[in-house]
């Protein structure tokens, strides 16, 4: 009898478990691929009731309503707004991505908008660099190619974290983001500093710290650009780019990064138009709009099963090869579960809805979509937003609090070359000439090392009155307006340059991307650093570093050429 009892508890036991296994399977794969730290144990359930109770009561056209997130801008006048009005209200649209510019109008008008929607709207922004990316209020943050030099990955985890914050204040929930393309080509017109870089490894772990600290504290992120837009050399806001590299390096490097996170519980990937005819034998069909990129890659064979987003419809990558309606229709057809910026939301739904009526998209697809998108929503908290209020925005957007963090991440990025008369610290009983080069502002860093030291300022014209062997610190100083300025040296700098090495110490100081760097030649350049940005914070890190004040710590993010390898720098 003991026996009989022992073997039925064994038995009930190995039943339970079969059950709980099965229970785990059926809801991993139900569920969207975003789950909320420190979250209660029922939540999964309560979303999975949640959007099967609310998928059947919208109408068609709500359900199809959901696949579409379209474009904000407070910029271009009431008429422009009207048309977003008309979307929300007629449409039924499912979110919208922030643009320019206003942050305090885009609060009225989200509450406005969110009021009148009977499912919440999903709200993203491309805030890779926080929210100065959309807003010019707001704060900006240190681009991926300057994390990307960042020894500590803790430190980008509290950046995300900061514009999680930010996004929050602003009722955004999604922040498409983080990139997490490997940037091998320095000709890359539209990728380049929004990468972490050409070391693999390294873009794996920025990318994952920087989407746990968005989603650690509740902001979706999505990695970009699916299937790797590191390597190319158009811009496919212009045109469509080509990737031809052969399976065997797509997955080495490439793909590399989306395979080792997309079991992270990353809650977002963003397609990239890109045509990769490894992957997608049809000619020209980009991956956003590939079936074969899409489903059979990422879905099936990956088993992603997080929200999947076109990038923009409006880029001409696309916009040029198909309709704007037929457009949407292919790209949800390809796998997509979000049409990010249509060109003409009605037509578009209508081609979808009257491709379902006719069989060629099934109901259960539909559903697999919309659920997934209404999960992750309440997953979000969205059912329970409130109202947002605007009352000092600018401030709370762009304060002491971010200043500290970003001097702190600038300060961490700084890569030290070469020191080989060993230069630095700077002394500072001794005095210096500064010499400013290219065309950006460079006084607050001159300000912040006058606080330690002597440094001259003198112009290209006063290089002869230098008294020979003296240290010289020759600044480039690249413009830091956008992400997407030109690297490169002057023909004249690089001239420059090499005339004051043959008689006078050099410390070379590049605020801007190390790729600057790719065909000047440093070989009788004592000191050489990479401050990777030129603003008035990057250059008072750097300033505070070349006196000692702090520690010396980041390693090149990218190859720049054969003598200057990623992973490079020398700590001091």
């Amino acid at each position: 009898m003991f026996v009989f009892l022992l073997n039925n508890i064994a038995f009930m036991k190995f039943i339970k478990n079969i059950f709980t296994y099965l229970f785990i399977l059926i809801f991993a794969n139900l569920s969207a691929q975003y789950f909320p730290k420190n979250a209660p144990k029922n939540l999964e359930q309560k979303a999975k009731k949640y959007a099967d109770s609310l998928y059947q009561q919208l109408s068609l056209d709500e359900k199809i309503g959901q696949l579409y997130i379209v474009a904000l801008y407070n910029n271009r006048g009431e008429e422009e707004i009207q048309k977003i009005r008309n979307l929300v209200e007629k449409e039924k649209i499912g979110g919208l991505i922030l643009m320019q510019d206003n942050a305090e109008k885009h609060i009225q008008l989200l509450n406005e908008f969110q009021g009148k929607s009977k499912v919440k709207m999903m709200i993203g922004i491309d805030g890779e660099w926080g929210l100065f990316q959309r807003f010019p209020a707001a704060h900006k943050f240190p681009w991926a190619m300057t994390l990307g030099a960042i020894q500590d990955n803790s430190l980008i985890y509290e950046m995300t974290s900061k514009i999680a914050e930010d996004c929050k204040r602003m009722g955004i929930y999604w922040d498409f983001a983080p990139v997490v393309d490997v940037n091998t080509n320095p000709a890359n017109p539209i990728i380049g500093n929004r990468s972490f870089g050409s070391d693999i490894n390294n873009v794996i772990a920025k990318g994952l710290a920087y989407a746990q600290g968005l989603q650690d504290n509740g902001v979706l992120a999505s990695m970009k650009h699916f299937p790797g837009h590191g390597d190319t050399d158009t811009d496919s806001h212009l045109d469509l780019p080509v990737v031809s590299h052969n399976l065997e390096r797509l997955n080495a490097v490439e793909l590399a990064p989306f395979k080792a996170l997309l079991d992270k519980k990353i809650g977002g990937v963003m397609v990239a138009h890109l045509y990769v005819p490894a992957l997608e034998k049809q000619s020209g069909i980009p991956a956003s709009v590939s079936y074969e990129v899409i489903t059979n890659l990422l879905k099936k064979s990956y088993q992603y099963n997080g929200l999947i987003i076109t990038d923009a419809l409006n880029m001409n990558a696309v916009a040029k090869k198909f309709p704007a309606g037929e457009l949407d229709l292919r790209a949800f057809k390809a796998g997509n579960d979000i049409m990010l910026f249509s060109q003409d939301v009605p037509n578009g739904k209508a081609l979808i809805k009257s491709a379902l009526e006719k069989g060629e998209i099934s109901e259960k697809r539909l559903a697999e979509s919309v659920k997934k998108i209404l999960r992750t929503k309440y997953l979000l908290g969205l059912q329970n937003l409130k109202s947002i209020n605007s009352e000092n925005i600018n401030e709370d957007l762009n304060n002491a609090s971010h200043a500290e963090l970003s001097e702190k991440l600038y300060s961490n990025a700084i890569t030290l070359l070469k020191d080989e008369k060993n230069l630095l610290p700077l002394s500072c009983s001794k005095t210096y000439y500064y010499l400013p080069l290219e065309e950006a502002p460079f006084q607050t860093f001159v300000e912040n090392l006058n606080l330690g030291t002597t440094a001259k300022v003198i112009s290209k014209n006063e290089i002869a009155q230098i008294p020979e062997n003296s240290t010289v610190i020759v600044g480039f100083h690249k413009d830091n307006s956008t992400a997407y300025k030109s690297y490169k040296i002057s023909q004249e700098s690089k001239d420059i340059l090499a005339e004051l090495s043959k008689k006078q110490n050099i410390i070379l100081d590049v605020f801007g991307s190390p790729y600057a760097l790719k065909d000047v030649d440093i070989s009788k350049i004592s000191t050489v650093l990479v401050s990777y940005e030129n603003n008035d914070l990057s250059m008072k890190a750097s300033a505070k570093a070349l006196l000692g004040k702090t520690k010396i710590s980041g390693k090149l993010p990218v190859i720049v050429n054969e003598n200057l390898k990623a992973g490079s720098g020398i700590e001091k």
